[in-house]
């Protein structure tokens, strides 16, 4: 199993710093998500050749790899403009990954909740465009759920994925959306939702959320009334309501040997001390 950081809160640092930062603090993989010098949300990467060698030179430098790299892109829109957009990113961020000699990427679904049969329609397009363009390079594919996507609950989303039918295509369930993962349940069950992604389960996001449909579904009151807005955070452990005896015993049960990502996002200001804390409550559930 990789434990790996989702280094976001330390986006603002030089690359090099970045790496050099999550090395001191203990992770030996990074999950390298988006960061407008390299690979921005929803547009063409940055990155050139200068600049992924520089990133390589400071993997080696300060021994720490990459488990995964995160990008996100409008592959998935009912626009067919935008979606050919993102395909071609899509493809530029696949050969960056193989030249990063990284054999795994993971991303969204995308697309619109409220046009999801279009959406789906998009996604199928761009994967029959995409699925040969990883099986070339190598380079395996994890996919999650997101609130406000056009699959945005478990089981759904678990069965898209095998529909893709591919050994290298795999799912990642994100601890921070259970409470969106389970749809109108007004809790979460998170050992069954884990447990139906099976041996599709290769990936897990570990930050703590707030079950917005507590109270009745009062724990947040948004206006206007009836707005679509979906709300959830990316705490440190027990910062939230996320079930966490459940979530990691069902790891250990299923015998869990993928990527588990720390992806806090709410504590910049102590980025240092959440992601420690992060790493030593991850390795204490499945390592130790």
């Amino acid at each position: 199993m990789k434990i790996a950081l989702d280094p976001y809160m330390f986006r603002a640092l030089p690359i090099d710093d970045m790496v050099r930062t999550v090395a001191e603090l203990g992770y030996e993989y990074i999950e390298l998500s988006p960061r407008d010098d390299f690979m921005p949300f929803f547009l063409h990467p940055r990155a050139d050749d200068e600049r992924i060698a520089g990133l390589k030179s400071s993997l080696r430098t300060h021994g720490v790899r990459l488990s995964s790299v995160l990008p996100l892109y409008k592959w998935s829109s009912p626009d067919e403009t935008e979606r050919q957009a993102a395909v071609r990113y899509w493809k530029r961020m696949i050969e960056i990954t193989a030249d990063l000699e990284c054999p795994l990427m993971n991303s969204e679904f995308n697309g619109r909740p409220e046009r999801a049969a279009e959406s789906e329609a998009a996604f199928w397009r761009s994967l029959e465009e995409l699925l040969p363009v990883f099986e070339r390079e190598g380079i395996a594919l994890n996919l999650e759920a997101h609130p406000d996507d056009f699959c945005e609950e478990n089981t759904p989303a678990v069965d898209l994925v095998r529909a893709i039918n591919k050994p290298w295509v795999n799912y990642l369930y994100c601890a921070p959306h259970s409470f969106h993962l389970s749809g109108a349940d007004p809790t979460a069950d998170i050992a069954a939702m884990m447990r139906y992604a099976g041996d599709k389960l290769q990936h897990v996001h570990i930050a703590d959320s707030f079950n917005h449909k507590g109270s009745s579904g009062l724990r947040y009151i948004l206006n206007p009334p009836g707005t679509t807005a979906r709300i959830h955070q990316h705490l440190d452990i027990g910062q939230g309501e996320v079930d966490w005896d459940a979530f990691f015993g069902t790891l250990r049960e299923l015998g869990f040997d993928g990527v588990a990502t720390a992806c806090v996002f709410a504590w910049e200001e102590r980025a240092r001390e959440s992601s420690a804390f992060m790493l030593d409550r991850i390795t204490k559930e499945l390592v130790a």
